[in-house]
C-alpha cells in the first residue's frame, strides 16, 4: 500500500473529540493562510528531531498534497541527533521512496520522494532554526512535551501550537518496536488527514 492509499482509506471519524480540539488551532492557522492567499509554513518541532517531528513533517506534507493544498513542511529540534533509522524504515514501509543523498556521518540527509507531482523532502536532524528551515514566518507545531516546555521562545514563530505525541522510542529494541512505530505513524497520518481535509480551498 502506498501513502495515497493509506490516506484515502483512513477514517477520521474515529479521532476522539479531545484530539480534534487539539488539532483545531492547526486547522485555523492553515485556513487563515489559505484565505489570505498565502502558503502555510509548518515547522514540526521535537527535542531531537528524530522520530515524531520527522514523521509529522512527512505526513503533514503528504496529507496537504493529497488534498491539493500547498504548504511548506519542515521540522527541527532543540538538539541535533539523526533521523532515527526506525522512523526511516516506517516511512519506507508506508510506500514512500527514501534514499540517502548525503551520508553526512551520524546524521545522514535523506530524500523522501512522493511521486512525480509532489516535490521531495530533504530530511535530517537539525535545530528548528537551521538554515534549511529558511521560510519565515511559520507555525511551530510542538510534537513533544519536552521541546514545548524547554523552548519558551521560538523566533519567527507567529503561532505556537501543541500537538503532542507519545514517543515510540520507548519501544526501541523490544519485540513491539516495529508495531509501535507504525501505530504512532498512523496516528500522525490520520490526524494530518483530518487537518487538511478540513481546509476549504478558495
Amino acid at each position: 500500500m502506498n501513502w495515497k492509499e493509506i490516506i484515502s482509506n483512513m477514517d477520521t471519524n474515529t479521532i476522539a473529540q479531545d484530539r480534534k480540539d487539539v488539532l483545531q488551532p492547526v486547522i485555523d492557522y492553515v485556513q487563515n493562510k489559505v484565505d489570505d492567499g498565502k502558503v502555510p509554513v509548518l515547522n514540526y518541532i521535537c527535542t531531537h528531531n528524530s522520530r515524531r517531528s520527522q514523521l509529522s513533517q512527512v505526513w503533514g506534507y503528504a496529507a496537504a498534497a493529497f488534498y491539493g493544498i500547498e504548504i511548506v513542511s519542515y521540522s527541527g529540534g532543540v538538539e541535533v541527533t539523526a533521523f532515527n533509522e526506525r522512523a526511516v524504515r516506517e516511512v519506507v514501509d508506508c510506500g514512500f521512496e527514501v534514499s540517502i543523498k548525503d551520508p553526512n556521518g551520524d546524521n545522514p540527509i535523506y530524500e523522501v520522494r512522493f511521486d512525480d507531482h509532489v516535490a521531495p523532502l530533504m530530511m535530517f536532524s537539525k535545530v528548528f532554526d537551521d538554515k534549511a528551515n529558511s521560510v519565515r514566518p511559520f507555525a511551530a507545531i510542538m510534537t513533544c512535551g519536552h521541546a514545548d516546555e524547554n523552548c519558551p521562545f521560538i523566533p519567527d514563530a507567529e503561532a505556537r501550537l501543541a500537538v503532542r505525541y507519545e514517543d515510540p522510542k520507548a519501544f526501541d529494541d523490544t519485540d513491539k518496536e516495529a508495531e509501535m512505530y507504525h501505530v504512532r505513524s498512523m496516528q500522525i497520518a490520520q490526524e494530518m488527514k483530518y487537518v487538511f481535509s478540513s481546509i476549504q480551498k478558495k
